[in-house]
């Protein structure tokens, strides 16, 4: 069974006011002192977001029960500084980011200057295992079209430096003004894929393979595929479906390329527009469908994924799970939804804000 790693990125906030807090020096260093070696918490690029990445687990229940347990840590963390976590992928109260200090970030600092700055958005990445470099690719070719769904289904930044932004993930508007973040083109093998970042490296723009921002790729670091498109989920239930449905893509994508099922060709320019209306709709409108790229109801896109993975996740057990999940979500609202009624009830950001806090850690 493939194992699954997931990446969560934190919005630290002042528990009073909702206000971010550019204290993630602080909360690192005391999770440190707490927890030594542990390495569960890691620094990003603005001190005011904190990240924590998962073990591998091949228990969709266990990888539950981390994040749930991750959470909890690091607002525990958190708290012995004056601070708390929010998992909200903007900050719904205006915010003025602090660049965290390495060489790294300053280099991006020079580099892309105001995109740099105004790169305070939180994601969540999931890791799911392949066994080679040519399943990984083949892979990555064939999750394409579906990876505008799960953007609907993670969205969560209605809100932008106190505005209704009318995106529900407008975290992905703002990641794309990365120059290597997006979809990618379908690359056929492992030796032009590889050909390709080499070139994207050379041509100085990037510092490194680790700023290859595509929506789907091979972790320069694990032998996993990488899926960077979900914003961070408000709550963790959330987080184990997009997880879920992540790895029945990946397993489904792999029994095509070993039936010698071609991907399909979509061009980049469709691609863009799906993952935009995904990220404007989220899952009160209209998404396209991966195989037409044709308008339908969200709820029937999500419906077309689920069969799409069903035989996959049927063998790890996780079907109807994934299945109940999901009519959860298309009943209660994804993250977006729920802070745009949260704001509606109670007409204070602020509000919104210590609600999501809470719901963090449910």
């Amino acid at each position: 069974m493939r194992t699954v790693g997931v990446e969560e990125e934190l919005l630290l906030v002042d528990p009073e006011t909702g206000e971010p807090r550019a204290l993630s020096a602080a909360v690192l260093a005391r999770a440190e002192k707490d927890d030594a070696g542990q390495d569960v918490f890691e620094k990003e690029l603005h001190e005011q977001m904190l990240e924590f990445a998962t073990h591998p687990q091949a228990s969709m229940e266990s990888l539950g029960e981390e994040i749930v347990r991750c959470r909890k840590e690091a607002a525990r963390h958190a708290g012995e500084i004056g601070c708390t976590v929010a998992a909200l992928a903007t900050s719904p109260l205006p915010v003025s980011p602090a660049v965290s200090v390495s060489r790294r970030y300053r280099w991006m600092a020079e580099q892309y200057g105001i995109a740099t700055q105004e790169q305070l958005v939180m994601g969540c990445h999931v890791h799911v295992s392949v066994e080679s470099d040519d399943e990984g690719v083949a892979v990555v070719d064939r999750l394409r079209p579906w990876l505008p769904v799960l953007r609907a289904l993670s969205a969560n930044s209605p809100f932008w430096q106190g505005k209704e932004t009318g995106y529900s993930s407008y975290r992905s508007r703002v990641w794309l003004r990365w120059p290597s973040a997006g979809p990618t083109e379908v690359f056929g093998s492992p030796e032009r894929y590889h050909r390709l970042i080499a070139d994207m490296v050379a041509t100085g723009a990037l510092l490194d393979e680790g700023m290859i921002y595509f929506d789907a790729r091979l972790s320069p670091r694990y032998p996993t595929v990488e899926l960077r498109v979900a914003d961070v989920c408000l709550q963790s239930s959330t987080a184990v479906l997009v997880a879920t449905l992540v790895r029945g893509l990946v397993e489904t994508a792999a029994r095509e390329w070993r039936a010698g099922r071609e991907p399909l060709d979509h061009s980049v320019s469709l691609l863009r527009l799906a993952d935009w209306q995904a990220a404007r709709a989220g899952l009160t409108g209209e998404l396209l469908h991966p195989a037409t790229m044709r308008r339908m109801p969200a709820e029937a896109v999500v419906r077309a994924l689920l069969e799409h993975v069903e035989e996959a996740l049927d063998g790890t057990g996780d079907l109807e799970r994934a299945r109940a999940a999901c009519e959860e979500l298309l009943r209660e609202g994804n993250g977006a939804q729920v802070q745009r009624a949260l704001m509606e009830r109670t007409g204070s950001l602020r509000d919104v804000v210590t609600e999501c806090v809470r719901r963090t850690q449910e």
